[in-house]
């Protein structure tokens, strides 16, 4: 008995001793990575309160890792895409007279963060129904003369997205080059499924972005995702915004949050070349389907351009945009100072709608700020969440905003998942970008920023058109709740930075 309770005693004490040695470690790589404090503080909290799995999660989570076979790739591609957007210079440059003076600021900043400028002479339609937004495209499919270029996070079949799966074998029984780049986490069970077997049978190349698995987990963190959504027809016609590839009257029908609501940007004009170049960046990362092979610069830009039917399109209409690509590998702070930048920036009225709302410290700072100074903000969001974590992240910061004077509004007639800002009724901010850290940090997404006062109050229409389906929060009642929810919201605000 003795010698049994010796082996014990020193099994556990190793196992203290071990447990002790890697909690000291991985807090010294945590404090020495310089990250922002809250991120920091919520990845001490989950090493130091979880023995072992603490930092199993962090050794999983806690870092933006990409696969060495992709690191490989964006810096073997890097010359290329400096080349080409060098080539963008002086296209269709944008003259900021008669602008709110804060545009060609917000400009400069995605301009040295990207690379990519704001474009002249676009023609924006905006489309704010499922029906409208999957309709459109379908149209533009069926007149398609060389390539369609699909890009989601989330495919999924059923109702709407049958008829473009059947748009989409027609345009390649026509010849047509149909492409489609999905996320192998948000569209997995579509990439099993015998429709996506029979559309590549039919000649449709479905290529899986951020391929995800259980020997993967050790090469790279799993939850990066490709949250970009992306159309481009024969390169001359895009569409961007917050719109899955998923009919929202059979779409995630059991979370019991309604149906999706979204809206999305069918665009012609100049700029349509910088969303085709970023999807062909994003394909090339991912395949080598195509047999392209690496040159001289002039010769490689000239074979992309082939393969992937970029063109300089003409001036349609009068609108200036600048995409603003983000992402770990590639501008991995843009959105985040993007937004500070617009909030700040704002004098009268500041509306945002996004379904998930957990901001940072910095984020609510400027929020609250843009309250002080007599700026008029307004947060849309869903009623219901489809995710409980982000629910309560979100209700943590109520009080706070309410009190520094910003109105918040739930939306009731569906699950609210556009993403949207308005500024002053002068410019606006347009894409799959959610008001969260996945976001900011861990997502590859696209977003607008769209500098034109028509399309900008536009916007702000189909805003307050979200508003007269929402109710506000009366603060006085939300104070009264439970101990317990509170309790529950502050617990989810720790690892907020995380979520």
């Amino acid at each position: 008995m003795e010698t049994s309770g010796s082996s014990y005693s020193i099994f556990s004490t190793i196992f203290l001793i071990t447990d002790l040695l890697i909690r000291i470690g991985l807090s010294t790589r945590v404090i020495m990575r310089r990250r922002s404090y809250g991120v920091s503080f919520a990845w001490l909290i989950v090493i130091l309160l979880f023995p072992i799995f603490g930092a199993f999660i962090y050794l999983l989570f806690g870092e933006n890792r990409i696969s060495d076979r992709r690191a490989a790739r964006i810096k073997d591609s890097s010359a290329h895409y400096q080349h080409w957007l060098e080539t963008l210079e002086g296209r269709a440059p944008v003259n900021w007279q008669g602008y709110n003076i804060e545009c060609r600021p917000l400009h400069n900043l995605a301009r040295r963060l990207t690379g990519l400028p704001a474009m002249d002479g676009n023609q924006l339609e905006l489309l704010d129904t499922s029906d409208t937004i999957i309709t459109s495209i379908i149209n533009d499919i069926d007149q398609a003369q060389s390539t369609c270029h699909l890009q989601f996070y989330i495919w999924e079949e059923g109702g709407q997205v049958d008829r473009v799966t059947d748009a989409l074998m027609g345009a390649a029984e026509r010849g047509v080059t149909c492409r489609l780049l999905l996320d192998d986490l948000g569209s997995r069970s579509f990439l099993a499924s015998p429709t996506a077997k029979k559309m590549q049978e039919a000649g449709i190349r479905i290529q899986t972005a951020l391929p995800a698995g259980l020997i993967k987990v050790f090469r790279a963190r799993i939850d990066i995702r490709n949250h970009r959504k992306v159309v481009i027809i024969d390169g001359k016609i895009a569409y961007t915004g917050s719109q899955n590839m998923a009919d929202p009257r059979f779409f995630k029908k059991g979370t019991g949050v309604g149906s999706w609501v979204d809206v999305m940007v069918r665009i012609r004009g100049p700029v349509v070349e910088t969303l085709a170049g970023t999807f062909i960046s994003d394909w090339f990362l991912e395949t080598n389907s195509d047999r392209f092979e690496m040159r001289s610069l002039l010769e490689d830009i000239d074979t992309v351009r082939r393969i992937a039917d970029i063109h300089s399109p003409p001036l349609e209409g009068d609108v200036a945009v600048q995409v603003v690509p983000s992402g770990p590998g590639f501008a991995p702070d843009a959105i985040h100072s993007m937004l500070l930048t617009t909030i700040y920036a704002a004098r009268k009225q500041l509306i945002l709608t996004t379904p998930y709302f957990i901001p940072d410290e910095a984020l609510l700072a400027a929020l609250e700020s843009a309250a002080f100074r007599g700026v008029e903000v307004t947060i849309i969001i869903p009623a219901k969440n489809d995710s409980k974590l982000a629910e309560y992240g979100a209700r943590a910061r109520f009080e706070k905003l309410c009190e520094a004077g910003v109105k918040i509004y739930r939306f009731q007639d569906g699950f609210l998942h556009s993403k949207t800002i308005t500024v002053d009724g002068d410019f606006a901010m347009f894409g799959s970008v959610n008001l969260d850290m996945r976001s900011f940090w861990l997502n590859f997404e696209t977003t607008l920023v769209i500098y034109d006062r028509d399309v900008c109050r536009d916007i702000q229409t189909i805003q307050l058109r979200y508003i007269a389906s929402s109710s506000r929060l009366d603060i006085d009642t939300f104070s009264q709740r439970s101990v317990f929810e509170k309790f529950k919201e502050n617990a989810v605000l720790l690892i907020g930075p995380l979520l």
